[in-house]
């Protein structure tokens, strides 16, 4: 079946099977490969992408549901004027290691910011409890989102990046 969806606010279309995963369908029809692929069982959350503005891990929607829809992966994260502040929160406070969840967490967090623009560390932890870091213990993960929070315009090119 051919599928049409908006993607990071470019129209995409492909060919793919009605028991296609979005996740598979952005990563080898559309070649989006920034959306990660964990567990197919929505335990993981490396998958997160939107669908129609809203987190959805992508391992759990078919393609052939979000047909016509718009869809945001982490490759549209970076607006014209550069990184978006989660992404230079995540670089700054070293929100990553192995950078395996990071697509998926920053996705998630950006949405949060896009609704909460000043969340307390239990509101950051809560939106990301759906997504697994095996690496961080997430300490850096809710100071990159914290960062972002207090840098909505992102940084000042002077400002160097510290742990």
């Amino acid at each position: 079946m051919r599928i049409e969806i908006t993607v990071n606010g470019m129209p995409m279309a492909g060919e793919a099977e009605g028991r296609t995963l979005l996740v598979h369908f952005l990563r080898d029809t559309l070649g989006l490969t920034g959306t990660h692929w964990g567990c197919d069982t929505t335990n993981c959350g490396v998958c997160v992408v939107w669908l129609d503005g809203k987190p959805v891990k992508s391992c759990t929607v078919l393609a052939a549901m979000a047909d016509g829809h718009e869809v945001r992966t982490v490759e549209g994260l970076e607006g014209p004027d550069g990184l978006d502040p989660v992404q230079e929160g995540f670089m700054r406070k070293h929100g990553l290691q192995c950078g395996f969840c990071t697509p998926g967490m920053m996705l998630t967090s950006r949405w949060l910011l896009d609704h909460n623009p000043d969340p307390s560390e239990a509101e950051i932890r809560e939106a990301i409890s759906g997504q697994i870091c095996r690496c961080t213990g997430y300490e850096n993960i809710v100071r990159a989102v914290r960062w972002a929070a207090e840098h909505p315009q992102g940084a000042d090119e002077s400002e160097g990046v510290t742990a």
